[in-house]
């Protein structure tokens, strides 16, 4: 199951949620701790005020304790009855004394002679008379505490005074009054044992616990008496830490601070009082305090997490909708607007960012369709608007047959170049509404494909209505075309598919109604409608193709080489390479059936590629047997095109030992002027790099002599059309002699093809002509034949050639 976006770290609302819910732990856990640490000292401080409260009330309850004790005796000194029996105490046993005593009393102090010991006591201090027999022990410390008093009051002890002993191994409260009547004197006296009792006083008014203890010497803390069981307190004594007053102990599980407090420091015994308070009750008080405040931490954490969920939604929807709509922009829907909540925030504002580029991006897409998909010039669909919208049609009129119909404008280059590329341009405007306004249906569809082709698309339309439009065509056609005082007549080739019946595809169908127009100027009969005849020719150029490629891969191509003479000397200095192809069924394929077909394809790259490397290899062979020998290949349009031929061409060469002199690289006009900017950056790359270079075919081409100055070329080769005519017409050979005269003049030397004869090459030695190539010389021949013929070649005799008549003519 997906989790919600609040919960998904990954996310940004999962983040801001754990962020600030982070942030409010982190506070609040801190302030719990405080607060904690606050009331653990606060509760410290309430302890040690309660311990010391209780040690104030423990002393006033012993005092209350002698004050009540003082009065019983001050009753018992009062009482005639007593004193009567003081006078004749002396030898009375201690039973028979403390019956009298308690006779005396009333009822609320009779307790008092049961848990203590009461005696007379004469003026001399010798005990006279004792509720018990250990009184003598109390008698004996009698003096000292007298002493004591009168220093400590100067003189004044006729109220009773109370001090703490320690008789026997246990503590005492002594108090002591004179006796005052008449012819007795001496002091009566009560030791209450010090038990329980006023610490269960304590504990009742103030909730504290409490020990009294007795230490002999070093010995270990015993309890006296206590409010605790014995084990407890035996516990408790032997954590007592002396020196300080108020400490920390453990009672089992639950924690303790305790107040020692010394009561009595006599000779080698310590008596002292342990005051208890529970610090966990004392800190459980504050169990609501906390428990509210963690109550509050606890609805604090869900109220700012409820916040925060709700701030973070605020803040990622947005961002999420924002998100939406860069997904939409990126698959190409920029017709839907951004949404925006309209507020002045930084969100809006990259909301509105958003929008301006949806639109921005809307416009430019609109600009860019405009360019891709429609021809600027005659504001029709052009080729890729044409197959976007013929297979927009085919996809929703799968049932219903339709016609494509493509059209070629005859003699449109001529035109061009005679009128010039605007009087072209406005011919072609005016050829597209006439067309437009033959199509039958404003469902019909028509484009411009290319320069001087049109398309139409017919809408449910069969054969009939495809014939019916070009014959309409044809007629509309008839009528001149008249523009800037010029009448161009119109004539045109149209090739028809039909879809379901050639093809439902819609480049299939352009492809096929192309290949009928073709075939209509081919046969120059109008209109041909597609038939799978016609792809004959296109599978026998796919084919060839394929196997040409084959041929390269498997050596099926050979090199042949073809002799050039200095005409002067009749040595041997170069050759031009030819390339053939062996075919293993066809046998050997004539160059001017797979050259320009190569050409075309741009196959040809690969052919240059493999002349050059051949070529480079014959000439090693030459250079090994010693033969200084030049050899030429040709270039064409597509190689002067590729900026890396220069570096291409070293690395064959330098594969095999060549210099750059090794070749004489051969251009034709035409391919030159195709893109003269190129070309040229090309040709000067070749011959900074020292190759020799010739342009082939010259006087077949256009291009000028300003022109031709510029090229960084070495040699003209004249076309043989004009050698081969020179002999017999008068005009040829002064278009050969003013060749030569023109190619000199600018430094460059000069080759003639099409050497047939004797007399041509006498005619041409005498012209200036520099070399000449042709059969009367060699034909070509295989290269690996080449060697043994240059090594065998000897210069013909020219003695006996006819060409003084035509040399006279010459003047």
């Amino acid at each position: 199951m997906k989790r919600p976006a609040f919960l998904n770290l990954r996310r940004l609302e999962g983040r801001i949620v754990a962020l600030f819910l982070a942030l409010l732990v982190l506070v609040q856990l801190t302030s719990w701790l405080i607060t904690y640490a606050n009331i653990r000292r606060s509760t410290e401080v309430a302890v040690e005020a309660e311990l010391k409260t209780g040690q104030r009330m423990l002393a006033h309850l012993l005092a209350q304790g002698a004050l009540q004790q003082v009065a019983v005796l001050r009753q018992l000194e009062n009482n005639h009855g007593i004193r009567s029996v003081l006078a004749e105490a002396s030898g009375m046993a201690p039973t028979e004394f403390a019956e009298t005593l308690f006779s005396a009393l009333d009822s609320k102090n009779k307790h008092l002679v049961d848990a203590s010991v009461i005696a007379y006591v004469a003026a001399d201090f010798h005990l006279v008379t004792a509720t018990r027999p250990q009184a003598e022990a109390f008698a004996a410390l009698l003096p000292a505490l007298i002493q004591a008093k009168e220093d400590e009051d100067a003189g004044n002890i006729a109220s009773g005074r109370a001090s703490l002993v320690l008789v026997g191994g246990r503590a005492y409260q002594l108090v002591f009054v004179p006796v005052k009547a008449a012819g007795l004197g001496g002091w009566l006296l009560m030791a209450v044992d010090l038990q329980a009792e006023p610490l269960h006083e304590l504990q009742t008014l103030s909730g504290l616990s409490s020990t009294f203890l007795l230490r002999q010497g070093q010995q270990a803390w015993t309890p006296l008496g206590s409010v605790l069981d014995q084990n407890t307190a035996a516990a408790v004594a032997g954590q007592v830490q002396v020196g300080t007053p108020a400490f920390t102990l453990q009672l089992g599980e639950e924690e303790m601070r305790g107040l020692y407090v010394p009561l009595l420091h006599s000779g080698e015994q310590q008596l002292s009082v342990l005051l208890l308070r529970s610090f966990d009750q004392a800190f459980e008080s504050y169990r609501t305090l906390r428990q509210t405040q963690g109550s509050l931490t606890v609805l604090g954490i869900l109220v700012f997490a409820l916040g925060s969920v709700l701030t973070a939604r605020r803040i990622s929807r947005p961002i999420k909708t924002l998100a939406d709509s860069a997904e939409r922009l990126g698959a190409g829907d920029y017709d839907t607007p951004v949404a925006q909540d309209g507020n002045a925030d930084e969100v809006g504002d990259l909301a509105r960012a958003f929008e301006a580029m949806r639109q921005g991006i809307q416009e430019r897409d609109a600009s860019l369709n405009e360019l891709a998909f429609k021809d600027q010039l005659t504001g029709l669909p052009n080729r890729a608007g044409f197959v976007q919208q013929l297979e927009r049609w085919l996809s929703g009129h799968a049932e219903q047959p339709c016609a494509v119909l493509t059209l070629g404008l005859d003699r449109f280059k001529h035109v061009n170049d005679v009128q010039g590329h605007d009087f072209g341009d406005l011919l072609l405007h005016k050829v597209a509404l006439r067309l437009q306004e033959l199509l039958p249906s404003t469902e019909d569809i028509l484009a411009r494909l290319s320069g001087d082709e049109f398309a139409v698309l017919l809408s449910d339309a069969d054969e009939t209505s495809a014939l019916a439009l070009a014959d309409a065509i044809h007629r509309d056609f008839e009528r001149p075309l008249r523009l800037k005082d010029q009448t161009v007549d119109l004539s045109a080739g149209i090739g028809m598919a039909l879809s379901p019946a050639h093809g439902q595809d819609a480049k299939l169908l352009l492809s096929r109604a192309s290949l009928a127009m073709f075939e209509a100027k081919k046969r120059q009969s109008g209109s041909v409608l597609y038939s799978a005849s016609l792809d004959a020719g296109s599978q026998e150029s796919l084919s060839l193709l394929s196997e040409l490629r084959h041929a390269v891969e498997a050596g099926e191509l050979r090199l042949f080489l073809q002799p050039k003479v200095d005409l002067q000397s009749g040595r041997i200095i170069s050759a031009e390479a030819l390339v053939r192809w062996q075919h293993p069924q066809r046998g050997l394929v004539p160059p001017m059936l797979f050259i320009p077909f190569a050409e075309q394809t741009g196959f040809i790259r690969t052919l240059t590629r493999w002349v050059i490397e051949a070529s480079a290899a014959a000439w090693a062979q030459a250079h090994a047997q010693g033969l200084a020998l030049r050899i030429s290949v040709n270039l064409s349009t597509r190689d002067l095109l590729d900026q890396d031929l220069p570096a291409k061409i070293q690395t064959l060469l330098d594969a095999h030992g060549a210099r750059s002199d090794a070749l004489c690289l051969e251009i034709t006009e035409s391919a030159i002027m195709d893109d003269p900017q190129r070309a040229l950056h090309t040709l000067e790359q070749l011959h900074a790099r020292g190759f020799k270079l010739s342009i082939d075919d010259f006087g077949t081409g256009y291009s000028s002599l300003a022109y031709l100055k510029r090229l960084p070329v070495h040699e003209l080769k004249i076309d043989k059309s004009f050698v081969m005519a020179m002999e017999t017409d008068l005009g040829d050979a002064k278009i050969v002699r003013s060749t030569v005269e023109l190619a000199h003049n600018l430094g460059l030397s000069v080759v003639a093809e099409g050497v047939e004869t004797a007399k041509a090459w006498r005619l041409l030695s005498a012209l200036g002509c520099d070399e000449g190539q042709g059969y009367f010389i060699a034909k070509p021949m295989p290269h690996e034949q080449f060697i043994a013929w240059l090594q065998a070649w000897r210069a013909p005799d020219l003695s006996d050639s006819d060409a003084d008549t035509m040399l006279d003519q010459l003047g």
